[in-house]
Parts: C-alpha cells; structure tokens; sequence
C-alpha cells in the first residue's frame, strides 16, 4: 500500500502559495489508517517508551491511535490557553512572529521516555517547542516521529539532536 496515494494536495491552501497536504483521505480508510500506524509504530518498542505526545492539532489524529497502539499514555501538546490546570509554556519563532505551545505541568514525569509525534515536519519550530516542554517536564525525547516531512523546508536541523522517523518524505 502506498500511503502517498491516500494525501491529497490542495494548492493555495491556506494561503497563496502553499500547497496543503491533506490527510483526510487517509483517515477515511481504516485500511490506509492502520497501515501508517504499523510503520510509525515500527521500531519503536525497543524505545521503552511511556508517552506519546501529540502536537496540535493534527498531530492528536494519529498520535492517540500510535499511542494506543503501542499501550502508552498519550498527552497532548495544544496552543495557548486550551489546557485546565497548571500548563507549561514554550514560545517559538514563525516566519513572521511568534506563537507558542503549553503542555499540562503534570502529564510528564521526570524520566518518562517520550515519542513525540505530529502529522508533518515543515520548519520544525513546533516540534523543537514539543521537545523544550516535555524536558521541561524532566522528560526524555525517544523519538520525534511524523507521517510526512517537507525535506525543502529543512525542519529536522532544528531538532537533529533527536532520533526522527518520518514515513514519507516531499
């Protein structure tokens, strides 16, 4: 099966110029689905792992299904102001500006072994943020692992002190 054939690109999504992968085909077919959450999987085991985390948004479809896969708990990662309780905040730098990512101060615990995982690494700002919360946390990242990786966007030198695993590669 080939994964690439359930990704739909939408140009001018969302803005002029940008060309959207869309995953929606994928998680409409269960086959596709279980498919990616075999070789995202793979490997992984000898990790030891004991969390997933899954980056907002779309970073949570596929995460909580590997997490459960693989019998972790999962936690996610979410944009400003979406998280009850003490939260943990990591600012990183867009192309213009300035966003930021909170996890819940509690859901990671000193020495829990952390997959990270999102649907696409582009930039890698998201990601490298993902990583500074959870060893904020006292975590230790395994693994930042995506279904796709934009390879012209270089986003992997902004976390290559990291194991990465991306499935298919643009």
């Amino acid at each position: 099966m080939n994964l690439t054939d359930y990704i739909k690109d939408i140009p001018d999504f969302p803005k002029a110029g940008i060309v959207f992968k869309d995953i929606s085909p994928l998680l409409a077919n269960a086959a596709a689905t279980d498919k990616a959450i075999e070789l995202l999987a793979m490997g992984l085991h000898n990790f030891q792992a004991t969390k997933v985390v899954g980056i907002e948004s779309r970073g949570f479809l596929l995460g909580i299904l590997l997490a459960q896969h693989l019998k972790l708990g999962f936690v996610p990662v979410r944009k400003p102001g979406k998280l009850p309780g003490e939260i943990i905040s990591q600012n990183y730098q867009l192309e213009y500006g300035e966003d930021a990512l909170e996890i819940q101060a509690n859901s990671i615990q000193p020495g829990d072994l952390v997959i990270i995982h999102d649907d696409v690494l582009a930039t890698g700002g998201t990601a490298e943020a993902a990583c500074k919360l959870v060893e904020k946390c006292g975590g230790v990242v395994v693994q930042c692992n995506f279904l796709m990786e934009l390879d012209f966007l270089e986003g992997r030198t902004k976390i290559e002190k990291y194991q990465l695993h991306s499935l298919i590669h643009y």
